[in-house]
């Protein structure tokens, strides 16, 4: 049986860092990651001739799986790499990390048992990458980008920065415009690549693939990028390990930088080594030649300046930088003035805080491109930093914040408080200072309190227009909800604040516009009902969710109030939590819908892609209900015991004798203490109570009984029921019942959430304006007379 692509990667992370020890997780990667690529090296070539990678005698993971156990296993995995490494060039890459080292993998046993656990690890059958049916999908790049974002988050500040987070590394590869490379010739460049995800993203948006460059000076990284590549499929890249300011190693032959067609990075931030080992006034490679030198402490312009130098004339480019660059003074802002007045700079990205690995400060995407550079007149500016979703202790950008910055960047499409196209000129005007919020006022438009309306009270008119985002949808609504007042520019609300809901929600303009949004969600539904259930074996899950996310994205593009990448997000996290695993294990297994304990629950079972409750609701409603209603019955005769010993379970109450020391009534301490007062005469009333607890004590036990047998009847109809179900039968419970289920109860808890904030919002301008303040001072006045009386009548002086 498969397991879930979720459980892998997670069972994978937990299990590894519970080997760990106390190693730092900068190191501890270095032997994961390498594992890692010998398992999949070995499952994808061993035994095939013309294999890119070649798999040598003693050089396979099946090596490393007949050294568990013995004493001299560290030494015999570096022997097992070292002969891998050598005929395919790898010297360096993988056989960085010491499976040999006593420092940080322990002595003796200690070793033997952590490096025999951690191969077992990668024994997983689940982890066969050369039977891997949802190939396509990457499932191993895929293990390799989750260990590395585990690592980097665990690695801390100053070592997390090899890694560019994949949300990020989306919103570089789509905004270049390398989805329109022409051929496999076409030029894929960059300058501090890390451990290579930014480029691999970068490069899997081009349909026709691209020639793959990067250079990077941290050894360790260096190799990481390296196993990625192949890892990726990427076998050609040409990765180099250097410094890219002081030695850039792609060249000409007449010693010029080598161009490109498109570049991307995301270089150390504000590095204040950057000219160590070169002359920057006398740089061979005149990256600075026109444009001035940047700080000596800091590198970030030498980056940006060496990404323009390595762009062919029509190149394009993007790079990652703090958002100091669009601000800072003194020699950065000659530079800046400079880029800007060549028209290099297309776009410019605002992001969040806090997104990256190495750093919390707030960052931004420049976008280079030199086509047109000459006639261009404006540079696009987005700012983005408000969308994003806290993720433990760093922000991330979600699917939504992606799409939406992709679009509106590559439509140049200007939307309020987001983005908007910024001339030259008016950048001229403010000394070619970039700063975002110059240009772009993101904030939320302050909630303003109206003193006229405190005083006099209604609502001022004002408050209401700002709701005119509802009224174009709602029109008649709103003459409904409010009448005029005497005073100009000001409404009376015409209901009672409790009714302000139903009667919204009962309006026939709101009620149409439900209809209207359930319309064109079926009308998605229904054209992609037939593509889910024609899934395979074989299939590819991220062509599905592509397949489906676009459409929907589209469907809602154009109507008022619900915001269509607010839909999307719905539909992107549903595919994240639990629709992409059912992808994967129908890629894998088919339409399966194999049954299996249940984890920490003892004889407890249940189907991960066809859950039993979706078994029960479509074939044994009626059981279900009649279980309900036991439960029901029985919740009743609970409550009777509970109003009992309310009533009576108190000190000196009738049945305060019964309870245990630990304040518990069971039926043995009521029959013994009955048997007690059986002949008292004075205790008849207690007798009374007691009967009645003991005897809604067995009737509650006899409902408990009932509910047991009832369930356990269900539970063999069940279990029965799932040996029959046909392929359709799983289809039908799978993507109707299901998926399109869940996805439609989003999409209505978020018209919910629409519908709710107009509640809100007239409920809230109406309590705020209800009561005046010459009507609230004379109830004050009022209330002092009353208290200054009665003060008096006590012989308080006032």
């Amino acid at each position: 049986m498969a397991i879930k692509k979720s459980e892998l990667y997670s069972s994978l992370w937990k299990s590894c860092d519970e080997l760990r020890g106390g190693m730092d997780a900068s190191q501890y990667k270095d032997y994961v990651l390498v594992l890692l690529f010998v398992k999949y090296v070995s499952d994808k070539y061993a035994g095939k001739p013309d294999a890119n990678i070649i798999i040598p005698e003693g050089g396979s993971f099946k090596d490393m799986i007949a050294l568990k156990g013995t004493k001299d296993i560290g030494e015999g995995i570096n022997k097992i790499i070292a002969k891998l490494a050598e005929p395919n060039d790898l010297k360096g890459v993988i056989d960085v990390a010491n499976f040999n080292d006593d420092d940080k993998l322990g002595k003796g046993k200690e070793m033997v048992d952590k490096l025999s656990n951690l191969i077992a690890i990668f024994q997983n059958d689940s982890l066969d990458f050369g039977k891997n049916k949802a190939e396509g999908d990457d499932i191993l790049g895929d293990a390799y980008e989750y260990l590395m974002r585990h690592f980097a988050t665990e690695s801390g500040k100053s070592k997390g920065q090899f890694y560019t987070p994949a949300e990020v590394s989306r919103i570089l590869a789509k905004v270049i415009g390398i989805n329109k490379a022409k051929s496999q010739e076409d030029t894929l460049y960059d300058l501090t690549n890390g451990s290579g995800s930014l480029l691999i993203k970068a490069a899997d948006e081009s349909e026709t693939g691209v020639t793959i460059y990067g250079q990077e000076m941290d050894n360790a990284t260096y190799a990481l990028a390296r196993m990625n590549m192949i890892l990726h499929g990427h076998t050609t890249a040409e990765i180099w390990h250097d410094n890219t300011l002081s030695k850039p190693h792609f060249t000409n032959p007449d010693g010029t930088l080598k161009t490109f067609d498109f570049a991307v990075a995301n270089p150390p931030f504000s590095n204040k080594a950057w000219s160590n080992g070169f002359d920057p006034l006398n740089d061979i490679y005149e990256r600075f030649k026109g444009f001035g030198i940047p700080p000596a402490k800091n590198g970030d312009y030498a980056f940006l300046l060496h990404m323009i130098r390595s762009l062919k004339s029509k190149g394009k480019g993007a790079i990652i930088l703090p958002h100091g660059v669009l601000f800072r003074g003194n020699a950065e802002a000659e530079i800046r003035k400079n880029i800007i007045r060549r028209g290099f700079i297309k776009g410019i990205i605002g992001l969040p805080a806090n997104l990256f690995y190495g750093t919390g400060i707030p960052a931004c995407i420049i976008v280079l491109d030199k086509e047109n550079a000459d006639v261009r007149r404006g540079i696009f500016m987005i700012d983005a930093s408000r969308g994003f979703v806290k993720d433990g202790n760093k922000n991330r950008l979600r699917d939504q914040d992606i799409h939406k910055i992709v679009d509106v960047f590559n439509k140049q499409t200007e939307v309020p408080k987001f983005a908007r196209m910024v001339t030259v000129d008016e950048i001229e005007r403010n000394e070619y200072n970039l700063n975002i919020p110059r240009y772009i006022d993101s904030q939320e438009a302050e909630d303003i309190q109206n003193i006229e309306a405190h005083l006099s009270g209604d609502i001022p008119n004002r408050d209401i227009d700002d709701l005119e985002n509802y009224w174009k949808v709602y029109p008649s609504l709103k003459n409904v909800l409010f009448t005029e007042s005497p005073r100009a520019g000001y409404s009376k609300l015409k209901i009672p604040h409790d009714e302000i809901k139903h009667v919204i929600f009962s309006h026939p303009e709101f009620t149409g516009y439900i209809k209207e949004i359930d319309v064109v969600f079926n009308s998605w539904k229904e054209k992609h009902t037939l593509a889910l259930k024609s899934l395979a074996v074989g299939a590819k899950p991220k062509e599905v969710i592509r397949n489906l996310s676009e459409p929907i994205l589209t469907s809602f593009a154009e109507r008022k109030l619900i915001d269509q990448y607010d839909v999307y997000q719905h539909l992107m996290t549903y595919w994240s939590d639990t629709m992409q695993d059912d992808a994967y294990l129908i890629a894998v297994d088919g339409w399966k819908a194999e049954l299996s304990p249940v984890k920490g629950k003892k004889g407890e079972w249940d189907s991960d892609i066809v859950p039993k409750q979706l078994v029960i609701k479509r074939y044994f409603a009626a059981e279900e209900k009649a279980i309900a209603q036991l439960e029901t019955d029985r919740d009743t005769i609970s409550r009777q015991m509970e109003e009992l010993e309310e009533e009576h379970g108190g000190e000196e109450g009738l049945l305060e004798e019964v309870k245990t020391d630990k304040g518990k009534i069971s039926k043995v301490s009521l029959q013994k203490r009955m048997k007690e007062i059986k002949n008292d005469a004075d205790a008849v009333q207690e007798m009374k109570v007691l009967e009645a607890y003991l005897k809604r004590i067995e009737k509650e036990a006899d409902a408990n009984r009932k509910i047991k047998d009832a369930q356990t009847a269900l539970d063999k109809k069940v279990m029965a029921r799932y040996k029959t179900l046909t392929e359709d039968e799983v289809k039908t419970l799978v993507v109707d019942d299901k998926w399109m289920t869940a996805i439609s109860q989003d999409v209505k808890s978020e018209l919910e959430r629409i519908s709710q904030r107009l509640t809100q919002r007239i409920k809230e301008l109406a309590e705020r304006y209800e009561t005046p303040m010459p009507e609230l001072n004379a109830k004050v006045d009022e209330l002092e007379t009353k208290v200054n009386k009665h003060l008096g009548k006590m012989g308080f002086a006032i």
